[in-house]
């Protein structure tokens, strides 16, 4: 399986626009929603005319990177360039290879494809911020001079050149390119090596990396893990999807905020002694 020159320019505008805090109408839209693997794999199913398999592709992607925060603008790792280089590129080294998206091998290379392009998206991450400081200079400098109007072009119009440049076409050159080559490599690769086998081995083992920092930051003391594996006993059990999932554990939620208002109700107020001094 190839992908086209117009498919990959379409991968990269949508690696544009979901790092663009303008076009994706802010970070929460752009690098909160857009970037996630399991929102992104829509679009690129969209592209690639197979949303189902890319959304099977994304899973393991999205388990890895659910605890990824970007605090203070430390980013670790760019999910840009995971959702939108490592599904499609993923994606194509499944089916060149003849995997079952949904089986164990194609779900361990997808999180090693996953892991390996996470430093590709630091790079255009902090590359585009350093081409935006030439702009802010330009326009300061110009700003002196009286010149407002450089306002809206330092805002909105050189800011899409710093994408264009740091990551649309190197998005789109290594999605063409990396598909083709791929496919090439395909007989270099046999199924059953051994070094293809550890690729799988260790992508399968990445996602329990992800759970870990997910329960490491919403764990706080030993008897919430209780909670977690009752919530994973429950849907290992029932067989429940992800949507039923959700439903049930949003109703546990709502459960559990109504009790506490209504400790909170019957606290006893804490009054005021008349007989001290008013300050």
């Amino acid at each position: 399986m190839e992908i086209s020159w117009l498919q990959a320019a379409l991968l990269a505008l949508m690696g544009v626009l979901a790092a663009s805090t303008i076009a994706a109408l802010g970070t929460s839209i752009g690098n909160y929603t857009l970037n996630r693997p399991l929102v992104a794999s829509l679009f690129v199913g969209l592209i690639l005319g197979d949303v189902e398999g890319c959304i099977l592709v994304a899973i393991p992607m999205q388990i890895i990177y659910i605890a990824l925060v970007t605090p203070g603008g430390t980013v670790a790792a760019d999910l840009r360039a995971v959702s939108y280089i490592g599904i499609p590129l993923a994606y194509v080294a499944c089916k060149s290879q003849g995997l079952d998206l949904a089986g164990a091998e194609a779900q361990g290379l997808a999180g090693s494809m996953g892991a390996l392009v996470g430093t590709v998206g630091t790079v255009m991450f902090y590359g585009t911020a350093m081409m935006n400081l030439i702009w802010q200079h330009i326009g300061w400098a110009r700003l002196d001079k009286g010149d407002f109007k450089i306002l809206g072009k330092v805002e909105v119009l050189f800011p899409w050149l710093s994408h264009i440049v740091i990551s649309f076409i190197p998005i789109m050159l290594i999605v063409y390119y990396g598909a083709g080559a791929i496919a090439d490599f395909q007989d270099a690769l046999p199924m059953d090596s051994w070094y293809m086998k550890s690729l799988f081995t260790i992508g399968s083992l990445l996602p329990a990396v992800g759970i870990a920092i997910l329960l490491k930051s919403v764990v706080t003391k030993a008897s919430d893990l209780i909670m977690f594996v009752f919530g994973f006993a429950i849907a290992a059990s029932m067989g429940v999807t992800l949507l039923a999932a959700t439903a049930i554990g949003g109703a546990f939620a709502l459960i559990n905020y109504q009790i506490a208002m209504v400790k909170l109700s019957r606290a006893p107020a804490v009054g005021i002694d008349d007989d001290e001094e008013d300050i």
